[in-house]
C-alpha cells in the first residue's frame, strides 16, 4: 500500500479500559507494540490528563487529573494484527463504536483534547467572578461569612472579598477555592 492511502486510513480511537488502569494500559501497550513489532500500525498512546488546582490540607496544590477516566486514546492504522495487538492488551475492554468496529474520533475532537492538554502547560484559574458579586466564605478562619467581590487577581487565582466585621468592611484576600457564589 502507498504511504498515502496508509496516512489516510491513520485516526485516533478511544478504547475502554478498567477504570484507574489507564496508565497501566498506556505501558503495557507500548510494550506489546515494540515487542510485536506495530511501530507502522499503532504511533501513539496518550492518557488525556490536565493540571487543576486544588486545596488539600489548607494549602494549594496543583494536580494532574484524567480528561476521561477510564479512557486511552490511540493514533494508528487499523487492520486484524493491530485490532487484536490493543484488543488483547490487559485491562482493555474494548474499543469506542458500534460492535466490533472502532469508531475513529474526529480530527476536530483531538485537536481541542491535545490543545486542552497543552494549554499554559500549568494548572488553571477559572475564575468567573464580578466585581461587587455577594459570595460566601467556605473555607478558612472567615468561613460562613458573606462578602462582596472587590477585586479578582486571575493570574494568582486570588479574589479579594469585603467582609462586615465589627460594623466595617475589611478586605479578605482569598483562594477562589474559598469562596462560592450565593
Amino acid at each position: 500500500m502507498a504511504k498515502q492511502e496508509l496516512e489516510a486510513k491513520r485516526n485516533w480511537y478511544a478504547i475502554h479500559t478498567y477504570a484507574g488502569y489507564e496508565n497501566a494500559v498506556l505501558r503495557n501497550l507500548k510494550q506489546r507494540i515494540e515487542s510485536l513489532g506495530m511501530q507502522d500500525r499503532i504511533f501513539e498512546v496518550i492518557v488525556p490528563t490536565e493540571k487543576n488546582i486544588k486545596i488539600k490540607g489548607g494549602k494549594r496544590v496543583e494536580v494532574e487529573e484524567k480528561i476521561y477516566p477510564g479512557y486511552v486514546l490511540v493514533d494508528m492504522i487499523v487492520n486484524d494484527d493491530s485490532w487484536y495487538v490493543v484488543r488483547n492488551t490487559p485491562r482493555v475492554t474494548g474499543f469506542v463504536g458500534a460492535g466490533v468496529n472502532p469508531v475513529p474520533v474526529s480530527p476536530a475532537e483531538i485537536e481541542m483534547l491535545l490543545g486542552r492538554m497543552k494549554k499554559d502547560e500549568g494548572a488553571k484559574h477559572e475564575i468567573d467572578m464580578v466585581i461587587g458579586e455577594t459570595v460566601m466564605i467556605i473555607d478558612g478562619p472567615f468561613k460562613d461569612l458573606e462578602g462582596k467581590v472587590n477585586s479578582v487577581d486571575k493570574e494568582r487565582g486570588k479574589i479579594n472579598v469585603l467582609v462586615s466585621l465589627f460594623g466595617r468592611e475589611t478586605p479578605v484576600e482569598l483562594d477562589f477555592l474559598q469562596i462560592r457564589k450565593i
